[in-house]
């Protein structure tokens, strides 16, 4: 019997392909909207894509330009306070209330996010179509064991269902799973990109508060290629993509019913560089479960680096997500390392 897992995916997993932590990330969004004009006329720092971003934003119909000053003031303000915030998306939750904030912290996300995906192991040039992801650069990553679970004893024709089974709750805005998925199936099956994007469309994935653009290869209307840059336009209409928690934890704005409805059917948990945050907690707490199924909820965690106080309440923000029906494993380890110590507990 086919076995309903969900990865609920964190920035911890995407940092061993070198991505940014959260802690990395706010430094480079405070660098990125340090935007100034000693003169008041040449910019000197900040971004440059930013700014014309804001220009465009603030153009009259008549064509002549607005002033963006309201949004710099707004930019210098998330620049200066940032240090303070657990996050990015802490900093824009507590200014829920002010548009100019959430607009250019969602705009310096997206450009610090496409940038990071150009700078990831999984990114290459796209100048010949032989190219491909450099894959013995992730052995030491969770991609690579991630993937022989997924094919494991799996034959091309039997994907399909198994991928079925598949939940990918990811709660970062980079792409970088399903780019990785893409490329790994069609190095490994010798498929081409259109069976590929075939199969992966097959496994239910989900960007609670957002992604920083539709890969062509999902969808050619407004497509962003993965790790890209960016012109303003583009990433003025990116930026409409990310979420704030009060976004995101809106079954109006998400997808959060589907996220709800398939963690209630999982036989499997698995969180991966997770930090459980209490709203993220709360927003895949299953609506209902599936009552046909009485056996025991297995739950894998990796906790590299969190206290052996904090696991304690960690096991007891998991537990209630299945009234107790649950069996928790935690690894005080990476997530690569996590795969070969869990194999066969994870395995299909």
């Amino acid at each position: 019997m086919t076995k309903n897992t969900v990865f609920v995916i964190g920035a911890g997993a995407s940092k061993e392909a070198n991505l940014p932590t959260g802690y990395e990330l706010k430094s480079k969004i405070s660098k990125l909207l340090d935007i100034r004009f000693p003169d008041g006329y040449q910019q000197t720092g900040g971004d440059y894509i930013i700014t014309d971003a804001l220009r465009i934003l603030v153009l009259n119909p008549d064509g002549r330009s607005g002033d963006i000053n309201p949004y710099l003031q707004e930019a210098w303000h998330i620049r200066d306070a940032l240090p303070q915030a657990i996050s990015i998306d802490n900093f824009i939750d507590a200014h829920r209330d002010n548009d100019k904030i959430a607009l250019c912290g969602k705009l310096a996300i997206v450009r610090s996010i496409l940038d990071a995906e150009k700078n990831s192991l999984l990114y290459f040039e796209r100048s010949r179509v032989d190219f491909n992801i450099n894959f013995s650069r992730l052995e030491r990553t969770w991609y690579i064991p991630f993937l022989r679970l997924l094919t494991e004893n799996c034959q091309k024709s039997e994907l399909k269902e198994r991928f079925k089974s598949i939940t990918l709750i990811v709660f970062n805005y980079d792409r970088c799973i399903e780019h990785f998925i893409y490329y790994a199936l069609q190095n490994y099956y010798r498929i081409s990109g259109a069976e590929a994007a075939e199969l992966v469309k097959n496994i239910n994935i989900y960007h609670p508060y957002g992604d920083v653009g539709t890969l062509p290869w999902v969808d050619q209307n407004g497509a962003m290629e993965f790790g890209v840059e960016p012109n303003a336009k583009q990433l003025l209409e990116l930026s409409k993509k990310i979420k704030t928690f009060t976004e995101g934890t809106d079954p109006e704005a998400s997808k959060i019913s589907e996220i709800r409805k398939h963690m209630g059917m999982a036989d499997r948990v698995v969180f991966l560089g997770f930090a459980f945050h209490k709203l993220n907690m709360q927003l895949i707490t299953p609506a209902f479960l599936d009552d046909t199924n009485n056996s025991e909820v297995k739950c894998f965690a990796t906790t590299s680096g969190i206290s052996d106080s904090d696991k304690e309440v960690i096991d007891e923000q998991i537990k209630p997500l299945y009234r107790g029906n649950i069996k928790v494993s935690m690894a005080n380890m990476y997530c690569g390392d996590f795969f070969a110590e869990y194999w066969r507990s994870l395995s299909f």
